[in-house]
């Protein structure tokens, strides 16, 4: 619109040196004033086309306008021809990055501070309607305020020592709640990171003695179990060894009791032996007397007693000396029994 006053400016100006060159009095006077004339109207020409030009940079739409009016056109990139007095606002559809530092509370009520980093971009099919709605700075109206909303409402779930350890889902849940809210205002969310979450110095200080405490606790079980262990295993070591020498001594008394046993039986058998030897002795006795005298005279020593009884009712006792000879007596009685 500017370009189209500068015209209609140099154009008047072109038609008031043309009506004063009438009235210039020399012939060179006339002609400087008509180059400059001429000039002019060049210029209003030139600003005049040029008002009606375009350029819509890569990665961008244009929004045309109409004395302030949105239209429901938008232009790619390129250069375009449109009426002087539209307006193209060059809306940015590219991928763009931004990094806000935040400070929020956890539900223990710790202060937490971090980096959050967005990736977006805006929706170029409706670039018209974020700028009929918001303008060009919805980043800081719309973008802005709606991460803050988001990280904050998310981290006041969890508690100071869960957000660490539960980053991974608290990254998710920021960007899914993140992602639904700017969808509504035509802005798509591409990617989402949290950085350097930290805390005051001193819950820190707190976390890490706690982790110290913990720590130490672990490695107080650990050798206590590993006491109980090996003194279980000692326990069990003379356990083996009792019910070794147990079994040892019931094998040995059950061996003992087989050789027992053994004897008793082998005992029982010569005894049995011995009664048959002197029961069949006994009988061959009876019915063949001679042999005693023979059994008598085949194991006598040679050595004579000193008295000797005959039988029946008449006894014959006699004194032998033991010094004289086997068939030497030195006295001799006769009993008669009555």
């Amino acid at each position: 619109m500017t370009g189209i006053v500068v015209a209609v400016v140099l154009a008047v100006v072109g038609l008031t040196l043309m009506a004063m060159k009438k009235n210039v009095a020399t012939e060179g006077g006339r002609g400087t004033t008509g180059l400059v004339s001429i000039l002019c109207f060049v210029l209003a020409i030139a600003f005049c086309i040029g008002s009606c030009v375009r350029i819509v940079p890569t990665g961008h739409t244009g929004v045309v306008t109409t004395f302030g009016r949105v239209e429901d056109i938008t232009y790619e990139a390129g250069v375009h021809f449109v009426l002087p007095w539209k307006t193209v606002i060059n809306m940015d559809n590219r991928t763009q990055k931004a990094s806000l530092p935040l400070n929020c509370f956890s539900s223990d009520i710790q202060e937490v501070s971090l980096v959050y980093t967005v990736n977006y971009q805006i929706d170029k099919a409706n670039a018209q309607t974020i700028y009929k709605t918001i303008g060009v700075d919805y980043f800081e109206k719309v973008v802005q305020p709606k991460i803050l909303e988001a990280v904050k409402g998310v981290f006041a779930k969890y508690n100071a020592e869960n957000l660490i350890a539960s980053r991974g889902s608290l990254s998710s849940e920021v960007e899914a709640i993140l992602a639904n809210s700017l969808a509504q205002y035509n802005v798509q969310l591409v990617s989402t990171s949290i950085e350097d979450i930290d805390f005051t110095d001193s819950f820190t200080n707190a976390v890490e003695a706690k982790q110290v405490a913990e720590q130490n606790k672990l490695r107080a079980q650990t050798e206590q179990e590993q006491a109980i262990i090996e003194a279980e295993a000692d326990a069990e070591k003379v356990k083996i060894h009792a019910e070794a020498q147990a079994q040892a001594q019931i094998i040995a008394a059950q061996a003992d009791a087989e050789v027992a046993k053994i004897g008793a039986d082998a005992a029982e058998y010569q005894g049995q032996k011995d009664a048959a030897i002197m029961g069949n002795l006994g009988k061959m006795l009876a019915e063949y007397p001679e042999l005693v005298n023979y059994y008598y005279v085949t194991n006598w020593n040679g050595t004579l007693p000193h008295t000797y009884m005959g039988s029946d009712n008449v006894s014959t006792i006699m004194e032998l000396n033991p010094e004289a000879d086997a068939n030497t007596v030195t006295g001799a009685n006769t009993v008669t029994g009555e």
